[in-house]
This record gives structure tokens, C-alpha cells and sequence, in this order.
């Protein structure tokens, strides 16, 4: 009995890591604090924190999750507002939608939490 697990533990560590999600990005406190104010005014007008204060991580981090959701509200709405009657339908819970992620984004700008925004904030335009 003891042989089997022997060699069931020696199969399992041979076998290669299973693959790792993405971490959510690490900012230092000081960082945090000094961007968070930016960091939530980002999701009103996204270049903000770019042109006050450039230098933080943290507040470049909710830049880029703001300059993706307004990508994705404006490509969202020109694409719903050409399909007729299916699209237009669909355009107002659209619309919500986007304001739910920016109140979220928000949230967590003000709240000093880095957290990604849910189905697009994996993408990076803003280094």
C-alpha cells in the first residue's frame, strides 16, 4: 500500500505546475495613498491621474481600466446602435452595464483595491 503512494506522490511531482492566473498587480501603501484620489476620479475622465500624477503605479493601473471600459462603451454602442431593433433593445442594459464597472472601478480607485475589472480588465493599453 504504501509503495502505490509512493509512487502515486513521485507521478504527481514529475508532472508539470498547473498553469498560473494572473496575479492582481502589488503597489507599495505609499503609492496607494497618494493615488487614490486619482485613481478613482480616472473612471470620469481617464487621462487624469496621466497628466496629475504620472508617476504612480497605482493610479496608471486604473487609467488603463478606465481607458477600457470607455473603449469598449463606445465600440459597444456604435455596434448596438447599427443593429436594428435587437440592438437597440439591448443598448439600454448595455449602458447600465458600463455604469455598474465604472461605480466598481471607483470603488475600488477610492478604496485603494487593484482589483481588474470583470471580462475586460485584462487587457493593458497604459504601461
Amino acid at each position: 500500500m504504501e509503495d502505490q503512494e509512493n509512487r502515486q506522490n513521485a507521478a504527481a511531482s514529475d508532472s508539470p505546475p498547473a498553469p498560473e492566473t494572473p496575479a492582481e498587480p502589488a503597489f507599495t501603501n505609499e503609492d496607494i495613498e497618494k493615488g487614490k484620489t486619482m485613481a478613482g476620479l480616472s473612471y470620469l475622465l481617464f487621462f487624469l491621474p496621466l497628466v496629475a500624477c504620472p508617476e504612480s503605479r497605482y493610479a496608471r493601473f486604473h487609467a488603463n481600466q478606465s481607458l477600457i471600459l470607455l473603449i469598449v462603451s463606445i465600440a459597444g454602442n456604435i455596434i448596438l446602435g447599427i443593429i436594428p431593433i435587437v440592438g437597440w433593445i439591448l443598448l439600454p442594459f448595455f449602458g447600465i452595464t458600463v455604469l455598474v464597472f465604472a461605480v466598481l472601478g471607483m470603488v475600488n480607485g477610492f478604496g485603494g483595491k487593484a482589483r481588474r475589472l470583470p471580462l475586460i480588465g485584462g487587457f493593458e493599453l497604459i504601461r
